[in-house]
């Protein structure tokens, strides 16, 4: 049976993939805060026009605003600015590999999480695939970081892994709260309810953050304008990845999204082993069919 949240989850994977290789570019000419900062900044125009036109041109409602909705939004976005500074700061470890592998461990704790926080139940077949998945998630890691399946487990009491697992944490809550911000606004049509919940959210993001980079580097702000260019394709690539998830969230368990998400890394395998020619470990592969695997038993779970 068809479902829609399915290819706007491919879409929202295909869309972040492209985020990041543009916003790697950017890396080379601001800070690691300002080259993170332009995904936010501007796709925020991008997102504020976007719910007008389903206003104005959709006859779609605003919704109105409400205490749950706001609460999740700003944990949401605090949550997701928290994982992108701790795995910045995962980076400073001598032996960081590890700890960010395990950082990738957010399918499990949005699954853990959603149905702490939201009541989000999953069935065996998908509780399966999301272990299948996370699986290939640490293998094809361990693969392309050169790091041994041993040095894992060995780890795994190392300070390192207890900053990867809590990257992951926060990066699954901000799925979890982005999730639970859809469904506070009840009354409003699904578009709109994904559209608006993205907006307030990226314009929070971009406020708090907007503000910290003021006060930590304040020549960066500048930088972010001067690179308008390169930064407007990050904009573009962004608001059109978060349009897809957060619809894919309003209408599905966001653990299934997450999960079929991973497909993100199937698309970048193709990249580097087709486009740019790059070799392919033997662990790289395992992961790969793994991760293929799990979305294959995930999509026939449902």
């Amino acid at each position: 049976m068809f479902e829609l949240w399915i290819p706007l989850t491919i879409a929202g994977a295909f869309m972040q993939n492209l985020r990041s290789a543009l916003q790697k570019h950017l890396k080379r000419k601001l800070s690691t805060a300002g080259a993170s900062y332009v995904r936010f900044c501007y796709a925020m125009p991008f997102a504020l026009i976007y719910c007008w036109a389903l206003n104005f041109f959709g006859g779609y409602a605003i919704p109105a605003l409400n205490p749950t909705f706001l609460m999740y939004c700003a944990l949401g976005g605090l949550s997701q600015i928290l994982f992108t500074f701790l795995l910045i700061y995962l980076f400073s470890f001598r032996s960081f590999a590890v700890g960010t592998t395990y950082s990738k461990t957010e399918t499990v704790q949005v699954a853990l999480l959603g149905l702490i926080l939201l009541g989000d139940q999953i069935s065996v077949m998908a509780a399966l695939a999301i272990v299948i998945s996370l699986i290939g998630v640490m293998v094809l890691s361990a693969g392309q970081t050169k790091i041994t399946l041993k040095a894992l487990f060995t780890g795994l009491f190392e300070k390192q892994t207890l900053v990867g697992l809590t990257c992951g944490a926060f990066l699954g809550a901000s799925v979890v709260f982005y999730r639970g911000a859809t469904l506070a606004l009840e009354d409003s049509d699904i578009i709109m309810r994904a559209a608006f919940a993205f907006s307030v959210s990226v314009v929070m993001q971009t406020v708090g953050m907007g503000i910290y980079i003021r006060l930590r580097e304040p020549g960066q702000l500048t930088e972010v304008v001067r690179n308008w260019r390169p930064a407007l394709g990050v904009g573009i690539a962004g608001v059109l990845a978060s349009i897809f998830w957060f619809t894919a969230f309003t209408l599905q368990n966001a653990a299934y999204v997450r999960a079929l998400g991973q497909i993100e890394l199937i698309f970048t395998f193709v990249a580097s082993t087709f486009i740019f020619k790059e070799n392919t470990s033997r662990l790289e592969l395992i992961g790969i069919l793994l991760i293929a695997m799990a979305i294959i038993v995930l999509l026939f779970a449902r």
